[in-house]
């Protein structure tokens, strides 16, 4: 298994009630009396990254347990939905993309061989007692199959570029909604089978942070566009509670450009703005500390496809944002251009962008796409746009006294302005 550095490690268990417990590990030796329930816990001293292997050693009145080949690094826990829980195997209920993913995902999951990586893969198992696990495992090809890709690309990146072992935790299941992982002081709650038994038993398992990439379940059956924002900050505060630390990084995935208003069944019939007001209710949770999210309307190839390929582009965002805000790699662009100011000079509105100092520019080197205004009589028109440094310029009559602006705003929506980084912009509306 791998160790989060450079915090104190929690290690506990259960055993005979009063019986005397001693941990061993990297030479501190923790000592721990089992408690009237028949649990113990103890706490290691902060560790150093090592690439060493080193062995824990558990024992009490004659009994032993020994963790060979453990290491001290990173360790980050995905969670989330289908996106999430797509697989480096491509898990079988999800239709493979148009092009892109099966061969080069499969050329990795092939050369998966880094033994400072290491996978600790939840099973989708409500029925079992404990957590559904086989324990931690090495990365190889077989060990890597069930494991979310976004999760996978993000500790393999991660781990390029720290030069330390990092540990994922992949706990995700797919058509889930939030409300099933937000821990809830109700007993028994039935919405919340996945906190109780595929998160709640890792609570304690010191860790550097969190990815999470959800949202699609919860807009398609609750329509949440102007609550969910609510509901992920209570999810993200609840964890944050859970391990004592109002601060631990929570970096998640906005969910990409899909034809829900299409969508044929569904229980609440959608419009083509539905999925940009969710966009703009994902969006809200970056207000809270050490949190980002990876803009993913660039992502799909095709647009009734719930299941967007490149899931090592997603895995990659996020580590940007980890390396960047985490980690101290300020040269690291982590996000693309975000609205930061918008003025308007007579017919002239100059919007500029945030994370976009070297200028912006466009993915194909035409004009900037997706910009429309409303019009006197309340219609929507593209706007013709041009780029000036970190700004795009367009016009409206002046007869328009408080104009609505709207980038990329459509559930079909894939715009083409970048900055040089290559990273997409986020999607807005804003009324002047």
């Amino acid at each position: 298994m791998i160790l989060q550095q450079q915090k104190p490690v929690s290690v506990w268990g259960t055993g005979e009630v009063g019986e005397r417990v001693r941990v061993t590990f990297a030479g501190q030796t923790q000592m721990a009396i089992t408690d009237n329930n028949g649990h113990w816990q103890v706490t290691l001293k902060a560790m150093k990254a090592s690439t060493q292997p080193q062995t824990m050693t558990i024992s009490s009145q004659g009994k032993k347990i020994r963790f060979p080949d453990v290491l001290i690094g990173e360790v980050w826990l995905a969670s989330g939905q289908s996106n999430m829980e797509y697989s480096m195997n491509n898990h079988p209920q999800y239709k493979k993309p148009k092009k892109g993913d099966p061969d080069f995902q499969l050329k990795e999951w092939k050369n998966a061989d880094n033994p400072n990586i290491r996978m600790l893969y939840i099973r989708k198992d409500l029925k079992c007692d404990t957590l559904p696990t086989n324990g931690w495992q090495r990365l190889c090809p077989e060990n890597v199959k069930p494991v979310s890709a976004v999760a996978y690309f993000f500790a393999k990146m991660l781990q390029d570029s720290l030069k330390i072992p990092v540990g994922i935790i992949s706990s995700s299941w797919g058509g889930t909604v939030i409300e099933e992982w937000t821990p809830n002081d109700e007993p028994n709650n039935s919405l919340r089978p996945m906190y109780q038994k595929l998160i709640k038993p890792l609570v304690g398992y010191t860790l550097r942070g969190f990815l999470w990439y959800q949202g699609e379940s919860n807009l398609i059956n609750y329509s949440d566009t102007h609550i969910y924002a609510q509901k992920q900050e209570q999810l993200f505060t609840a964890w944050r509670k859970l391990w004592k630390d109002d601060f631990l990084p929570f970096y998640y995935v906005q969910i990409s450009p899909l034809t829900y208003s299409q969508r044929k069944g569904d229980s609440i019939p959608k419009t083509w703005i539905d999925l940009p007001r969710f966009w703009t209710a994902q969006a809200k949770t970056m207000k809270l500390p050490n949190t980002g999210m990876v803009v993913t309307t660039d992502i799909p190839d095709d647009i009734r496809d719930i299941h967007p390929p490149y899931k090592w582009v997603v895995g990659e965002r996020l580590c940007r944002w980890a390396l960047n805000r985490t980690y101290g790699f300020k040269h690291i662009e982590y996000a693309g251009p975000i609205l930061k100011n918008i003025t308007r000079k007579g017919d002239k509105v100059i919007i500029e962008f945030n994370h976009a100092k070297e200028g912006l520019i466009t993915s194909d080197g035409k004009s900037p796409t997706w910009f429309y205004a409303n019009t006197a009589d309340g219609r929507f028109c593209r706007q013709n746009v041009v780029i000036d440094g970190n700004s795009v310029i367009l016009h409206i009559s002046k007869n328009i006294q408080h104009p609505t602006i709207r980038f990329g705003y459509d559930e079909i929506a894939q715009p083409n302005l970048r900055n040089h980084a290559g990273l997409p912009g986020l999607p807005f509306e804003i009324t002047l």
